[in-house]
């Protein structure tokens, strides 16, 4: 079983079916897909910076890779060592991204495939019960007070005469 996220505008309030249609699901773990076709799989998902990034990765990597020698069988060990890396955070730098563009993660379930992860995130979301509230920026911790002693060592405060 993996788990999904949820994405949908910052203006999606619980509840309302408003913008569930440019919602995206996107799914934990290891993508076949980036592994496979890694910048193209970027692009494929409109990920540019992210693609062109992978692009740039791979390109560095075959260069340095060239620079200092190494066997072809080195360079294609290194080369899919570098394909896996980039399909395990695949699904992160969708994620990134999607939070950059405004689509933060609403909501996340563990489900067996797809189209089950659909119909319980979008059942989550629409009950007005169940629903995720909206992401809330933890408070801030007050610090700690300062008592009435006075202050010994490199303090701004000015020591008493001695």
């Amino acid at each position: 079983m993996r788990s999904y996220t949820l994405h949908l505008p910052r203006d999606a309030r619980a509840g309302e079916s408003l913008g569930l249609d440019r919602a995206q699901i996107v799914p934990d773990g290891f993508s076949w897909g980036a592994f496979a076709f890694s910048a193209l799989w970027f692009f494929y998902h409109r990920l540019w910076l992210a693609g062109l990034g992978v692009l740039a990765g791979l390109v560095a990597v075959a260069v340095l890779g060239r620079v200092l020698g190494l066997s072809p069988f080195m360079g294609s060990l290194v080369t899919l060592l570098v394909s896996i890396l980039i399909g395990l955070e695949a699904s992160s730098l969708r994620r990134w991204t999607l939070a950059r563009r405004g689509r933060p993660v609403r909501d996340a379930v563990v489900a067996g495939s797809v189209a089950e992860a659909e119909s319980r995130l979008m059942a989550r979301w629409l009950d007005p019960v169940a629903a995720p509230s909206r992401p809330v920026a933890p408070a801030f911790p007050a610090g700690p007070s300062r008592g009435t002693e006075r202050a010994i060592g490199m303090f701004p405060f000015q020591e008493g005469r001695r």
